[in-house]
């Protein structure tokens, strides 16, 4: 089952990056559709996750079915187009290897059976919406609300929490981050998130019940925290200080997949504290 889980894996991470690489793509086709008054008009190419085939995105090489085997393309080309000789980035191959550990996270931990397949689903989906983050800033609808849904689609059977708990933590999730948007807006007149961290949060608790949320928000604020440091520590003495920003869907995704395998973070640290004092 493992090995098995491997090969799927490795093969849903070449399609992730095909998500990562076009869906923003097409999310900004779909705001150009429409102008100022309403009219709509025409896109201006037929792009979607299915046409056309692969292609390199900068020299736009066509990469046939050889080129495109997950991780032994990217070894075998030595990181190259085949076409162009452009440098691949090396995210493809991340993306790949990122796919393939979840599914056998999912598969050593759960074993076989529905447990297992909702964790990929979730591993997956939260790889992709940060990847896309990462690149663009952007945490797409298309993704955090149909995880959103999933999420209580699993839970009618107490997969991972009982279902009051998934609606209400779908509830919370989203409002947490919302009321703390608006209070930091309201006192530094500046925006501290996006509207789809509230999404992804709200999708998390549908997985994982509003008991995991203190614990997701602490773990994603101390990584996020540790991130801006090391950014800030590498910055030369010398240059002015300026504000740091990094997107919060990559820490809100670590902090999800943290308490699905490995428990509640803020439960473990109050745990270990007290087992200290």
């Amino acid at each position: 089952m493992i090995i098995t889980l491997l090969f799927v894996g490795l093969i849903v991470g070449s399609f992730l990056n095909v998500v990562i690489h076009r869906l923003p793509r097409m999310i900004d086709g779909i705001w150009e559709m429409e102008t100022a008054d309403g009219r709509k008009i025409p896109m201006k190419a037929d792009f979607n996750l299915a046409r056309p085939r692969s292609f390199c995105p900068v020299c736009r090489h066509r990469i046939e079915a050889f080129e495109n085997i997950p991780l032994f393309s990217y070894l075998w080309l030595r990181g190259r187009c085949s076409g162009g000789g452009c440098r691949i980035s090396p995210r493809y191959p991340l993306v790949e290897l990122g796919g393939a550990l979840i599914a056998v996270a999912a598969g050593w931990h759960f074993g076989f059976g529905i447990e297992a397949l909702g964790a990929c689903l979730l591993g997956w989906a939260l790889l992709a919406g940060s990847a896309i983050d990462i690149e663009t800033g952007l945490l797409p609808d298309t993704i955090t609300l149909p995880l959103l849904w999933l999420g209580l689609v699993f839970n009618i059977g107490d997969t991972f929490t009982p279902l009051a708990d998934a609606v209400i933590g779908a509830m919370l999730g989203y409002l947490s981050l919302r009321i703390i948007y608006h209070i930091f807006e309201m006192v530094t007149g500046k925006e501290g998130m996006g509207f789809g961290d509230f999404k992804l949060l709200a999708a998390l608790g549908a997985w994982l019940g509003w008991q995991s949320l203190v614990g997701i928000v602490f773990l994603s604020s101390l990584i996020g925290g540790v991130i801006a440091g090391i950014i800030i520590f590498k910055r030369a003495p010398s240059s002015p200080p300026t504000e740091v920003s990094l997107p919060f869907g990559p820490c809100l995704a670590l902090a999800g997949l943290h308490t699905l395998y490995i428990g509640d973070p803020f439960d473990l640290l109050i745990r270990s504290l007290g087992l200290h004092l």
